[in-house]
């Protein structure tokens, strides 16, 4: 069974704006591979030139944010789910 990646509003335009994207992948950082494999040039906007989710933008795996996990090597079951969440700032 696949994984889905939710895509934000603001990436679907790299994904053709599709709002889910489904990827086989034993870690976050392989599904977010994936991802790119699929969707060339979506990684850069989630990751930073060392390879490391950026600060303003948070993954989920099913409801837990990856960064109080394992981050990028935070395994995956069948069926898990990442959201990407961009970072709302206000003032």
């Amino acid at each position: 069974m696949p994984n889905i990646i939710r895509i934000p509003t603001p990436l679907r335009n790299l994904t053709a704006n599709t709002a889910e994207v489904s990827v086989s992948a034993g870690t976050v950082g392989e599904a977010l591979n994936a991802l790119e494999a699929q969707h060339n040039g979506i990684k850069a906007r989630i990751c930073d030139e060392k390879g490391n989710v950026r600060r303003f933008v948070n993954v989920f795996l099913n409801d837990e944010d990856i960064r109080f996990l394992d981050n990028l090597n935070t395994p995956l079951k069948d069926g898990d789910s990442l959201s990407i969440v961009p970072a709302i700032a206000g003032g």
